[in-house]
């Protein structure tokens, strides 16, 4: 791939996470930004909305340097185990200790009495979710092969790189979240794009 295609695909994957991070922040703290809109702390708001967007960016890079870091990890390990299969049974296994973690390091952490063990299973719940969806597009737009690599990006991938907000129950813990999984899901699916434009 060009030089010119990755820095397309690097202020793409930038701009989708300032605006992801500025729409989902702006959701998530509606009620502080417009309490303090009215009583007219407007520089204030504008600052935090500016932050937002600085936020979205950052988390865009972490998902970029995540994105070329599981690329690398993937051609490594196949020339290791000599076969899609048997490394994605392994894939297919980091997956479902990474979904355990995922609910137990929150659990541990966060959890206070009265809580149900549910409300930890969410989070974890919806990234396997939508990470199913993307392999799906993946592999339609590619071949069968793409899907476990895929999903195996997508959630654990995406887990590691959400691990600093992990065990934080703050409104950044969905803006980092879903800003990690516009990114990711955007790379993933642009990548064959770009190399088939490049051929």
């Amino acid at each position: 791939m060009s030089i010119q295609k990755w820095i397309s695909l690097f202020i793409r994957t930038l701009v989708i996470g300032c605006i992801v991070g500025l729409v989902v922040g702006v959701i998530v703290e509606w009620e502080t930004l417009s309490q303090g809109m009215s009583d007219g702390h407007v520089k204030g708001a504008f600052i935090d909305l500016f932050i937002k967007v600085v936020l979205g960016g950052l988390f865009s890079m972490i998902s970029q340097m995540g994105f070329f870091a599981y690329l690398t990890l993937h051609r490594i390990m196949l020339g290791i185990f000599r076969s899609h299969s048997r490394w994605g049974v392994i894939q297919l296994l980091l997956i479902l200790f990474v979904f355990f973690d995922f609910v137990y390091l929150r659990y541990s952490a966060l959890h206070s009495h009265g809580e149900s063990l549910w409300e930890y299973i969410i989070p974890p719940a919806i990234l396997l979710v939508i990470s199913l969806i993307v392999a799906e597009m993946k592999k339609r737009d590619t071949n069968k092969i793409a899907y476990i690599p895929t999903l195996f990006f997508m959630f654990v991938v995406t887990t590691l790189e959400w691990l600093p907000d992990l065990r934080q129950k703050d409104n950044m813990f969905w803006v980092m979240g879903l800003t990690l999984i516009a990114c990711n899901a955007y790379q993933i699916l642009k990548l064959h794009r770009l190399l088939k434009e490049t051929k």
